[in-house]
């Protein structure tokens, strides 16, 4: 039984990832502030878990963290890139200054590996489609260039210490937990609650924007793939984690429209700054160096997601 240390445990990718863990009998530690995680999403596995209620920013509490830890998954962030336009250094500091606690604290306690949530928007909005790793980033946000200067940390770190580590840019993950109600959340859990209220959901710009959405399930299997992953294919690498797919937001509604009953019809508004025009992964690096392939495509996900959206709603129908 190996220890894992979850960053941002109460967060829906987090806490994804911790039930995984448990269900394969490992023992997980968390670490979160709640500021944007959820105590709610781990209350079914609490009493199987340790948790820290710390910020990655305090470097002491990091370094209590991860004493024993074999493997660190770094899934904390504030992963918001309007909150980032808007306040670009509290973007910096948790996004940069944290990630590089996590991996001095990691680093001293002799972990074995660092796995962290990277994120696609490293990628910018270059016209080039799929993105693959091999190109030159074009981060427009702050919320972008913090995540692209963390995987140079991530890489830097196994280049001077030789603290394994592996980069994981997620492309649009979606699914069960993700929180409607956050500014921080994906456009596909405001739709689908939004939906199933019988409530005019809404898309900033025309709709045409596209995005590889990932559903949960896929990127929670590539984080525990990194783990065990051979060091000499994955060790001071960047991988997609997608499924190398494209659907526009207005395809995305009207594939949502018959799931959740919805009759009515969608609002548009002002495009906001920052945002990338389309995304779209390729994902053979991954399945080469990872042994990763996308298990759960965008239609099954939506259908699972939609219901677990509907069984909250029933139980708590103030969820917005």
């Amino acid at each position: 039984m190996a220890l894992y240390l979850i960053t941002g445990i109460g967060g829906f990718i987090g806490s994804s990832i911790a039930r995984a863990l448990l269900s394969r009998g490992e023992a997980v530690r968390g670490l979160d502030n709640f500021s944007t995680g959820n105590k709610n999403n781990l209350a079914e596995i609490a009493a199987r878990i340790e948790v820290h209620e710390a910020d990655i920013t305090d470097l002491d509490a990091m370094h209590r963290a991860c004493k024993g830890v074999d493997f660190v998954l770094h899934q904390a962030a504030i992963p918001s890139v309007p909150k980032s336009v808007l306040d670009p250094l509290g973007s910096n500091e948790a996004n940069v200054d944290g990630t590089v606690n996590v991996l001095v604290a990691a680093r001293d306690a002799k972990v074995k590996r660092v796995v962290y949530a990277a994120s696609s928007s490293a990628y910018g909005d270059t016209p080039t489609l799929p993105k693959h790793e091999g190109m030159k980033p074009d981060p427009i946000s702050p919320y972008a260039v913090a995540k692209l200067a963390s995987e140079h940390y991530m890489v830097s770190f196994f280049r001077c210490y030789g603290l394994e580590t592996v980069c994981l840019r997620y492309f649009n993950i979606f699914g069960p937990r993700q929180d409607p109600s956050s500014p921080y959340s994906g456009v596909l859990a405001k739709f689908i609650t939004q939906m199933l209220k019988g409530e005019q959901p809404t898309i900033f710009g025309d709709g045409e924007q596209s995005r590889d959405f990932t559903y949960i399930d896929n990127a929670v299997n590539a984080n525990l793939l990194a783990c065990k992953a051979d060091a000499s294919k994955a060790a001071g690498e960047v991988f997609n984690v997608a499924t190398g797919r494209r659907v526009t937001l207005n395809e995305t509604f009207k594939a949502l429209q018959p799931l959740t009953s919805y009759s009515g019809q969608l609002k548009y508004g002002p495009a906001r700054g920052g945002d990338v025009k389309h995304s779209l992964a390729d994902v053979s690096k991954a399945e080469a160096g990872l042994g990763y392939r996308p298990s759960i495509d965008f239609e099954e996900g939506l259908r699972r997601t939609v219901e677990w959206y509907r069984k909250e709603i029933v139980a708590d129908p103030v969820l917005t």
